[in-house]
């Protein structure tokens, strides 16, 4: 069976470090992508146990599971916008907290809880330079119209999106200065803005000046956002599979499909019944560049998985569903465990377990 293992202590331990981070400030515990990969509902248990209690989700389904799951009195927050009007009417069911993105969106979200005779609440979304979604910066007068206009919608929040590229890099500097900028005409115009939030997981890390009145934390509560040396986080996630087959291979013998290597004594193999197809080897996107290719490529050759607590190096590239490693050095035999990072996010067929 492959077991995709969630560290208990290592998500507390980055819970920790969070919580130093946001320094008072309100902490939404990102769900997005059912939780990271690790379960919307197991993963909102376990931040619940630490003391958070405001979620954010991207799918009407997350916070549905949420609901049902016991979540009644937490706040969750739908970040993203839309006027579907099915959508709507659950949100507002199911007491989410909407985004309101632009004027259509406002509007939509007010005539169904005007329809209803209920008030609906929601944050303003602002487009800093994401280009995701959002109120643009340049069009003050829309997003006041959304205070002025909207009698059945409670506004109870304001947030935009950073770039998570270096630390206090200046785009992101820019977006801040921009954001500030609407806040001061919004207050101006005499109308409260609730809970202003900026920063995403690299933003709170990395940059005091983007922690405002809340924080949204995702890929950081895994260890999986951008990492920097000094971020004290710790990666969260590994896989457990059994050896399927432990054989030797002549010298000679071809290894492979798309580049075949060819093996130049005889070699003991063993047999990982886990591939790219289970999200084995897969990693997100990181940093550009002839440097950062070049790490990667340093960590591709060098990857390892542990087999009877020794390292044992892959064999050719990942298959689609079968990878080879070399054992012959290493006391093994078929249902063995082998151990190795996998990031949850793309970890497919696995079992998920909380240890």
């Amino acid at each position: 069976m492959r077991k995709l293992v969630i560290e208990k202590a290592a998500v507390k331990h980055n819970l920790s470090v969070i919580k130093e981070k946001a320094a008072g400030a309100a902490i939404y515990g990102v769900l997005t992508g059912d939780g990271g990969g690790a379960g919307v509902v197991p993963m909102a248990k376990l931040l619940r146990a630490e003391g958070i209690g405001r979620f954010a989700v991207y799918d009407l389904q997350e916070a549905d599971k949420l609901r049902q799951a016991g979540f009644v009195d937490e706040e969750i927050l739908m970040l993203r916008s839309t006027t579907d009007r099915e959508e709507l009417e659950r949100l507002v069911d199911l007491n989410v907290v909407c985004t309101i993105s632009s004027v259509d969106t406002g509007l939509a979200l007010n005539a169904l809880a005007e329809n209803r005779a209920t008030v609906a609440c929601a944050h303003i979304q602002v487009d800093t330079g994401m280009g995701f979604g959002g109120f643009l910066v340049n069009e003050p007068e829309k997003i006041l119209l959304a205070y002025r206009s909207l009698p059945n919608v409670a506004l109870e929040g304001i947030y935009t999106q950073l770039h998570g590229m270096k630390r206090n890099a200046p785009e992101a500097a820019h977006q801040l200065d921009q954001f500030h900028k609407v806040l001061d005409t919004i207050h101006a115009a005499g109308f409260e803005t609730g809970v202003v939030h900026a920063a995403g997981s690299f933003a709170l890390l990395h940059n005091d000046s983007a922690r405002l009145d809340g924080v949204r934390a995702g890929s950081a509560i895994l260890g999986r956002c951008r990492r920097t040396k000094d971020d004290r986080l710790k990666t969260v996630g590994y896989g457990e599979v059994p050896i399927a087959e432990v054989r030797w291979l002549p010298k000679g013998h071809s290894i492979g499909t798309d580049k075949p290597i060819i093996l130049k004594k005889p070699t003991r193999v063993a047999v990982l019944p886990v591939g790219y197809q289970n999200g084995f080897g897969l990693s997100r996107p990181r940093e550009a560049g002839f440097w950062a290719m070049l790490a990667r490529w340093c960590r591709e050759k060098n990857r390892t998985v542990r087999v009877s607590g020794q390292r044992a190096r892959f064999l050719g590239a990942v298959g689609s569903t079968e990878t080879l490693l070399n054992v012959t050095s290493i006391k093994c035999s078929a249902g063995d465990l082998a151990v190795f990072d996998i990031d949850p996010l793309f970890a497919r067929g696995f079992v998920r377990e909380f240890r």
